[in-house]
């Protein structure tokens, strides 16, 4: 998705960001979204949550990315989860804040558009992706993640395969699959996309 700190800096005008340690809850599924946030540094995971206790990861955020938007602006129940994954700092806005801010920055308004126009789109893709083969899923949701200012993607096989529905296993056989074709370079806890095009007609 979109992303940049330099476009949503204006958010945190003025403001404190508010620090969140490894593993905090930052809000809740099912709950009501009285504001949304916007990730000064750090890696935040939204996640869905089932009756059954499991759990789905929908996307990795990082510095310069907003979460939690979507139920902010159409006032519904939050649909998913986050929670810190490294130390975060994180800036709150709620609606006075978000007003304020639209006054002195009129063309935000339009960003803010397309970001909620490209969340849609992710939340669709992950639905579609349910009925992909492995690879298919997999390089679908890789095109959806948001790599850091070095380009690198911060993931781990696990989170992958939760992600996308696949056991570490498949993941890993997977992403060596696209290592040897020379889609992906892969590190520790992390890769980078070498052939974003070679990835996208994958996803098809």
């Amino acid at each position: 998705m979109k992303s940049s700190a330099n476009i949503w800096s204006p958010l945190a005008e003025g403001q404190s960001p508010l620090p969140y340690a490894p593993g905090q809850l930052i809000y809740l599924q099912d709950t009501e979204a009285e504001a949304f946030y916007y990730i000064v540094s750090g890696t935040v995971r939204c996640f869905l949550s089932a009756p059954t206790g499991e759990e789905r990861t929908l996307t990795l955020h990082h510095a310069g990315d907003l979460i939690g938007e979507a139920s902010f602006f159409d006032k519904q129940p939050r649909v998913s989860s986050a929670v810190a994954v490294t130390s975060c700092m994180l800036v709150r806005i709620d609606r006075p804040r978000l007003e304020d801010v639209f006054a002195r920055h009129p063309d935000l308004a339009v960003s803010m558009l397309e970001y909620l126009a490209q969340t849609v789109r992710l939340l669709s893709a992950h639905v579609d992706s349910a009925f992909l083969q492995a690879d298919h899923r997999l390089a679908r949701y890789l095109l959806t993640l948001s790599p850091d200012e070095t380009g690198v993607l911060s993931c781990t096989h696990e989170e992958l395969g939760a992600a996308v529905g696949l056991s570490r296993v498949t993941v890993s056989r997977t992403l060596s699959r696209f290592v040897k074709a020379g889609l992906i370079r892969t590190g520790y806890r992390s890769l980078v996309i070498l052939d974003r095009d070679g990835l996208e007609a994958l996803s098809q």
